[in-house]
């Protein structure tokens, strides 16, 4: 949809190519509704629409809404093989279309926020399937100041959330947003927005990021290449790396990398060969690199711990560990932002917090000083394109108006006032 590269680079430069900054971001600037035709012949049809409510089933939903019963075990029996229409749950919207004799005609069940059951009725009975969510696709421009940390200056919400973390990850291979955010710090983020029937629902992917970090700025464009979307800088060179900074998001380094540290239980001076992630238990711990699990168990003073193996001679430690994901055992291929565990205390530790080690031949590095290599850039034969979609971009980055998250928290419902329209077709 939005992510592939011929629909973004379409859609930003005849945007920013035909209308003027100001009419992109007009309240009048709408998509013009195509009056539907009426068919006489056809019976008159109602909509019925709401959201399950905690104790229903649809055997009382159909019982609320005067619906013959042996409809629904016709339903039950057509969806059998697609999803059990016992499984409902509280939250979940529905919408039934019905004639003027209270005769099911079809029946949408919202599954979860990507995937909804369509249940409609054919000739010799009901036929069900399961379909991608109609989310529309909206550009958003979304402008954000750091304080202390990116999620605060995003918002604490679910959506505000995914979209922090989003955009952490994207920046991950450049940015420690542990340590290397500082106050005064500022970002601009063209993101999708996914609609249904005209209501903000959820983040999507994010398009290009503009981020002010310690003075220097970071750019990220998304571009495909391959059959395969990712994030490139102003020059194509990927921004993925074959090393993340950290194995976590968003929390604090508790202890640096150092060859003479004193220990806090034990109170003696000793070397401190990695980087300690204060973090509440439980906190998820992911790989920060493609590798092979070494070891997977408890260790001494470690505690709970896991080691990855890296090409190069290159390995990574994460101790302490409360407790060690399913599945990551010895022998087990592991690629980068797999899951290996969560935040403990475990083995010699004051409080819970992940130890993060790397070496290469036995060797302690000092993971904030490792100079990670680049994955594959732009190629050749493609930079043409990518040089007018980063070109498109940045003109929306320097001509239109970014709202801030605060603002956007409130506005983003109005697709005139928040965002341009980006065609899903």
């Amino acid at each position: 949809m939005i992510g592939k590269k011929a629909g973004v680079a379409f859609a930003i430069i005849f945007l920013v190519g035909l209308f003027p900054v100001y009419q992109l971001f007009s309240p009048h600037f709408s998509k013009t509704e195509e009056p539907e035709p009426s068919v006489a012949s056809e019976p008159a049809l109602k909509s019925i629409e709401s959201s399950i409510e905690p104790g229903e089933t649809l055997f009382s939903i159909f019982q609320k809404h005067g619906l013959n019963i042996d409809e629904l075990f016709a339903m039950k029996q057509a969806a059998a093989s697609v999803y059990r229409l016992r499984q409902v749950h509280p939250g979940q919207s529905y919408r039934f279309v019905v004639d003027d004799r209270n005769c099911v005609s079809a029946f949408t069940y919202q599954i979860n926020d990507n995937t909804e059951l369509k249940i409609e009725r054919q000739e010799d009975g009901f036929s069900a399937q399961k379909c991608e969510t109609p989310y529309e696709s909206r550009a958003l421009t979304i402008s954000g100041q750091i304080e202390e940390t990116l999620v605060g200056a995003l918002g604490a919400s679910k959506e505000d959330l995914s979209l922090a973390i989003s955009l952490s990850d994207i920046l991950a291979w450049d940015i420690d947003f542990n340590v290397d955010l500082r106050k005064g710090d500022s970002f601009k983020v063209i993101a999708e927005g996914l609609y249904l029937n005209g209501e903000f629902k959820k983040y999507g992917k994010i398009l290009a990021i503009e981020m002010i970090n310690d003075g220097r700025t970071h750019k990220a464009y998304l571009f495909d290449q391959n059959g395969r979307s990712d994030y490139f800088d102003p020059d194509g060179k990927s921004l993925r790396k074959a090393f993340l900074k950290a194995p976590l998001s968003f929390r604090r380094i508790s202890s640096s990398f150092s060859h003479s540290r004193r220990h806090p239980i034990l109170r003696i001076h000793r070397p401190h060969h990695g980087i300690d992630y204060a973090a509440p238990t439980g906190t998820p711990v992911s790989a920060t690199a493609d590798g092979r699990v070494t070891f997977s168990g408890y260790k001494g003073q470690y505690g709970k711990l896991v080691i990855l193996s890296h090409r190069n001679g290159m390995q990574t430690y994460y101790g302490h560990l409360s407790r060690i994901a399913p599945g990551v055992g010895a022998g087990k291929t592991v690629q980068q932002g797999d899951l290996m565990g969560y935040v403990g205390m475990t083995g010699l530790a004051t409080g819970p917090h992940l130890h993060y080690e790397m070496r290469q031949n036995g060797r302690p590095i000092n993971p904030a000083r490792f100079k990670m290599e680049a994955g594959p850039a732009v190629a050749k034969a493609s930079m043409p394109e990518f040089r007018q979609l980063a070109a498109a971009v940045d003109q929306v980055f320097a001509r239109s108006v970014f709202y801030s998250a605060v603002a956007a928290k409130d506005s983003r419902s109005d697709a005139g006032d928040l965002a341009f329209m980006l065609s899903s077709q």
